[in-house]
């Protein structure tokens, strides 16, 4: 049970993510969609294989084992985001509410004010993000499986902690400026 838990979120997410604030933790409950690097460059070339309005998009390549037809997740932990920054405007302007991944991203204070939220996951906690997963259904597998978007159902995902709202409000920022104070503190010296 998580003590802190702010709100349990539906997929497809609607204007409720813009009332989220930098700190709160919620999880999620629903559909997400895996992407990284390539999937993203795909996204941008032609028309997802999804639909993203409201979706959420997860900065994962999840390793799966197919058991007679049926995908299995058994790794499923959050890939750094930043390396996503570049390519991650297009895609929001299709109507994706939230992006799920680790380290956060230099841009998501600007290009996520008005529209959405950036999420934190633990990372090297593959495992555990898997045991949310109840079903998988991969596409664009020829990526390779890393690199495919995985179309996930999960139950009960979290604890996300909300590091960028869509207000502009970071959490990285808050520890960046702390952390360089603190420093010019103790170089005064």
């Amino acid at each position: 049970m998580i003590e802190r838990l702010t709100e349990r979120l539906k997929t497809p997410l609607g204007e409720e993510v813009l009332k989220l604030r930098a700190g709160d933790i919620v999880e999620l409950n629903g559909t997400i969609y895996t992407a990284r690097d390539r999937a993203h460059m795909k996204m941008i070339e032609k028309d997802a294989p999804v639909e993203l309005e409201g979706a959420v998009i997860y900065h994962c390549g999840p390793l799966a084992i197919n058991e007679d037809g049926k995908w299995r997740v058994v790794s499923a932990g959050p890939t750094t985001s930043e390396r996503m920054a570049h390519i991650t405007e297009p895609i929001l302007k299709r109507g994706v509410r939230a992006i799920v991944g680790k380290g956060g991203m230099s841009t998501a204070p600007e290009i996520l004010r008005g529209r959405g939220v950036y999420l934190s996951f633990c990372g090297g906690c593959g495992a555990l993000a898997a045991s949310f997963v109840k079903r998988a259904v991969p596409h664009w597998l020829e990526l390779g499986m890393a690199e495919a978007m995985w179309e996930l159902i999960v139950e009960g995902f979290g604890p996300l902690i909300v590091s960028v709202d869509s207000t502009g409000n970071s959490l990285y920022e808050e520890v960046r400026k702390t952390s360089k104070q603190r420093l010019d503190e103790l170089t005064r010296y």
